[in-house]
């Protein structure tokens, strides 16, 4: 399987040269020539395996360079029962037609985990089966949990030093905790002053400056992305799609054949674009719900064709959804649209701010995706509500993926079973969780987010994962904050420190 730019500027690579590099040198994404199949005698035959074994199984159509020797290998490392207990990626029953696929029981407790555990190792063997002899600087931009759990896949990793930059003012204090108290040696964090797409634009502009690319290549250094923009990062997605529909079958909540919609909190769109691809490749889904918080770009684009990141940038509970350029949306224009058109619609939104599809464009996408967003006060409400009624505690994305699926259901009366995805503990957002859940006044008792952790863990019974448990006694190690004009310079000179 070879792998080819988004954008056509590139020759085809193979699958560990695009996991390596990560952004193709035209400034697009990479993705494979062809969708392999996934037939009903193997979904059923998988069904049957471990969560690593299906990993193994689903990441090496895609990766044919890698033997399955060494994903099984990778993959039994990273889903290691000590670090998510005794299922990686569980779906429980909501109610009569509602399942959640929980996807936070890794060590840094949001979905992350679940491609950023076995990511490193995909990546280290990549460099081996490159022969490159650089080490590589892992470049970094999050809005609060790719950050985490990158820098715990990462870490200490031989041949490679990973740099996380994040806004400052636009992650929860859980989030900057754990960026800020990570241990490695090769490891940096920095806080920049602006939000999440001034930090991605960053990394993206340091990518493609050949200049710095030079620098960093006479410091026997080359750059890489953990972001979902690296198809090392994707590929791992779509393995849990896969074993949730197959969990559903063993359990007898789905029949083979019965479609299954697919409820998923969407900021970057990498995590429901892994879900499309599963889609593609065989597996029955039906509808992709695209629920986005008050940061509505997806919603609007989804509904009228129109893509327009020139707007109000909002901080919300939500705020790893606080995004207003999704980059692997770029990802479903290539399938869509082919390399051409998409190279011309980025360059649209490069330089005008958006773009528009042509009609038959458009109508592709309406095929499989739908949008919805959540406000601030319908994701507390929600909270609540599915505490109250399904004794089930959620934090705030997972809420904006729950009102976003009942607002579906409703509006389309369907009796199809829908896959929420909760991507993150509730104790990562623990005072908005604990505020909706006693109302605004209870929010004075914290002068400090991180207080909230015991009063839901108290309030509520359920128990903090053991992630973050203790979190506010660890050494702050990274608390530099810079201009996102300074990008540059910072990287420079962590690759020659």
């Amino acid at each position: 399987m070879n792998f080819i730019s988004t954008r056509g500027g590139e020759e085809r690579v193979s699958a560990a040269y695009a996991i390596k590099n990560g952004l193709a040198k035209d400034g697009g994404l990479y993705m494979p020539e062809s969708i392999p199949s996934l037939t009903e005698d193997e979904i059923k035959k998988i069904s049957g395996l471990s969560y690593s074994e299906r990993a193994a199984y689903i990441i090496g159509k895609f990766l044919t360079d890698y033997t399955y020797e060494e994903l099984l290998e990778d993959a039994k490392g990273a889903y290691a029962e000590e670090k998510f207990g005794p299922s990686a990626a569980p779906v429980t029953k909501l109610s009569e037609n509602t399942y959640m696929l929980e996807l936070w029981h890794g060590p840094t407790s949001a979905f992350k985990d679940m491609a950023l555990q076995i990511m490193p190792r995909l990546f280290v063997r990549a460099l081996r089966k490159t022969g490159e002899k650089r080490n590589a600087l892992i470049l970094v931009a999050t809005s609060g949990d790719t950050g985490k759990a990158a820098l715990e896949g990462y870490k200490d990793i031989d041949g490679t030093s990973i740099q996380v930059f994040y806004p400052t003012d636009g992650v929860s204090r859980v989030q900057k905790l754990q960026m800020q108290t990570q241990e490695g040696g090769n490891v940096k964090v920095i806080g920049i002053r602006g939000n999440f797409d001034d930090a991605q634009s960053g990394v993206k502009r340091i990518f493609a400056d050949m200049d710095m690319v030079r620098t960093l290549d006479d410091a026997g250094t080359f750059l890489s992305s953990a972001n979902s923009i690296n198809w090392g990062r994707l590929v791992p997605q779509i393995v849990y799609y896969v074993s949730a529909y197959c969990d559903m079958l063993a359990s007898g909540a789905l029949k083979y054949g019965d479609k299954l919609d697919v409820c998923v909190p969407t900021g970057n769109f990498g995590n429901i674009f892994a879900c499309y691809i599963a889609k593609l490749m065989g597996l029955p889904i039906g509808r992709l719900i695209c629920a986005s918080n008050k940061n509505n770009v997806l919603t609007d684009f989804l509904e009228s064709g129109t893509y327009n990141r020139v707007r109000p940038f909002h901080q919300t509970i939500s705020p790893s959804m606080d995004i207003l350029i999704s980059s692997n949306l770029e990802r479903l224009l290539y399938l869509v649209c082919g390399q051409k058109k998409t190279a011309e619609y980025m360059n649209a939104l490069a330089n005008d701010g958006g773009y528009t599809l042509d009609g038959e464009d458009f109508a592709k996408i309406k095929e499989s995706f739908l949008g919805y967003y959540t406000d601030e006060e319908e994701t507390k409400a929600t909270i609540r509500c599915v505490y109250e009624n399904k004794n089930c505690l959620i934090d705030t994305h997972t809420a904006v993926a729950h009102h976003a699926a009942e607002e579906y259901m409703n509006e389309y009366e369907t009796e199809r079973k829908i896959l929420v995805v909760s991507t993150a503990s509730p104790y990562k957002f623990a005072k908005d969780v604990y505020v909706s859940l006693r109302g605004e006044s209870s929010a004075l008792q914290f002068s400090d987010d991180t207080e909230a952790l015991d009063a839901l863990e108290t309030y509520t019974g359920v128990k903090i994962p053991a992630p973050l448990s203790g979190l506010t006694a660890k050494v702050i190690l990274h608390s530099d904050i810079i201009d996102k004009e300074d990008m540059d310079s910072a990287v420079v000179g962590f690759a020659k420190a």
